[in-house]
């Protein structure tokens, strides 16, 4: 079945494939890592109490089955040695519905984390990794060519991801319209990196050409994706670039390497390195591949029509298991940076002399002469959510006064999502949250007091609290 492979793309499917598992092997480490403290049995959101009001049908997930935290970790372990295993190339060397059915359990798997993560989980990327996920399913292996309808339905993801991002911009804030957001955005950014500074004190005129760009390749570019090569190597290749700098300039989570990876489907290299070896597809797999084809351009509608809305929706799934959704990023974009800042101390009695100790975050800024870190595509959810509170009160609850009460009984998973712990032998007696702004210090400012950030305090975000005699915990 010649019109059913592209061999040309075999290179391309290569890229994808691994980096696909590169993503998915983050994504579970993350699970891993973080998964207990914020949403176990005594996390900050548990999933059982979640699973006591959320049916099945609103949440597909096999812990509806049973929920411990034993039973997430053995999933997140799992996700984590088949994610390295096709990494590490096993699924070119087994048969194809061996192949498809490693890459079906990751989907699966993560899919059940995903839909008992509540807001934890509720973030576009986590959409687009199982959107390309189910789509890897269908791609095959070494042992046959790339399927020309999974390249095209690709293409089709990288397209709504690009133009949605484009489209929801243009209908929000005025500052992209005008050019200007960029002035605040590499400060404002929910976690800045290591270089984020230096964009931001980019000269303005160089701020506009940025987000006209942007435009350009969020707008315009993926049109090509569709068109004959070499042109759609030359817009997958635009968009790789552009990608790289939002890699550059801050830590969108795994965002940016989906884009990059789904644009490296597109790339045919055949002039440059050949094929590699195929064989015809089983007719089997030929029809797999073709229900699903026809699956996936069904639910494509109401997010094509999203696109097409006054009222478009950003990062949203019309379907319960992921398949076909609908993306968009920085709709609007705030001018002026909040941070929280969670304080402790050992004294028993308040005055306006008590010495408060600072709690430090691995990802958000904190001390203002630390140099944010490089984290992604590695996502810290507690760091990011902390971004989503100094915003609005309402994003605080209701794990916010659960996060204080439990450094306030110094648990250690919850301990272990922090940079620093200023109370390492006896955890403090109050906690607080302080509320600051925060803005990016000038070359000068730099040069003169060392830091990279100048913050002022504007006020008490969380009182002071303590606990109840008697419920402290010893460590």
């Amino acid at each position: 079945m010649d019109w059913f492979t592209a061999p040309e793309y075999w290179w391309g499917r290569l890229l994808f494939q691994r980096g696909l598992a590169g993503l998915y092997l983050v994504a579970f480490l993350v699970v891993v890592n973080q998964f207990r403290p914020l949403l176990g049995e005594r996390g900050l959101t548990p999933v059982p109490d979640y699973l006591a009001y959320t049916p099945f049908s609103r949440a597909p997930s096999l812990f509806h089955w049973r929920y411990s935290d034993r039973l997430l970790a053995a999933a997140a372990w799992t996700g984590t040695a088949v994610s390295a295993l096709l990494l590490l190339g096993v699924g070119d060397l087994v048969p194809v519905w061996a192949a498809m059915a490693l890459w079906l359990l990751l989907w699966a798997l993560y899919l059940s984390i995903v839909n008992v993560g509540q807001l934890w989980y509720s973030f576009g990327w986590e959409s687009l990794l199982l959107e390309a996920g189910f789509l890897a399913v269908f791609l095959g292996n070494a042992r046959v060519g790339p399927p020309v309808l999974v390249l095209w339905l690709l293409r089709w993801l990288l397209f709504r991801l690009e133009f949605g991002a484009g489209l929801i911009k243009l209908r929000g804030d005025r500052c992209w319209r005008d050019l200007t957001c960029l002035y605040y955005h590499h400060e404002t950014q929910p976690m800045p990196g290591p270089l984020s500074r230096l964009f931001h004190l980019l000269p303005r005129p160089l701020h506009r050409v940025e987000v006209a760009a942007n435009h350009f390749v969020q707008l315009v570019v993926p049109f090509g994706l569709f068109a004959p090569q070499p042109v759609a190597t030359v817009a997958a290749a635009c968009i790789i670039v552009t990608q790289l700098w939002l890699v550059a300039s801050g830590n969108f989570s795994w965002l940016n390497w989906m884009a990059i990876i789904l644009a490296a489907s597109v790339l045919d290299l055949s002039a440059v390195l050949g094929t590699g070896p195929t064989a015809a597809a089983p007719a089997w797999y030929a029809a797999v591949v073709l229900a699903v084809t026809v699956l996936v351009l069904v639910l494509s509608w109401r997010p094509a029509r999203n696109l097409l809305s006054r009222r478009q929706l950003m990062n949203a799934s019309f379907d319960r298991l992921h398949l076909v959704n609908t993306y968009g990023a920085f709709g609007s974009v705030t001018r002026v940076r909040r941070e929280i800042v969670i304080e402790g101390t050992d004294a028993t009695e308040l005055t306006s002399d008590t010495v408060w100790r600072e709690y430090g975050f691995k990802g958000k800024p904190g001390d203002a002469r630390r140099l944010p870190p490089q984290v992604a595509p590695y996502h810290l959810r507690l760091d990011w959510l902390m971004w989503f509170a100094a915003l609005s009160p309402a994003y605080a609850e209701p794990w916010l006064p659960r996060l204080l009460h439990k450094l306030l009984d110094g648990d250690r998973p919850t301990l272990r999502l922090l940079r620093t712990d200023p109370f390492p032998g006896k955890p403090p007696v109050y906690v607080r949250a302080q509320l600051y702004r925060y803005r990016f210090t000038t070359r000068a400012e730099r040069r003169e007091t060392g830091q990279r950030w100048q913050r002022t305090l504007i006020g008490e975000f969380v009182p002071p609290i303590a606990l109840k005699q008697g419920r402290r915990r010893v460590r």
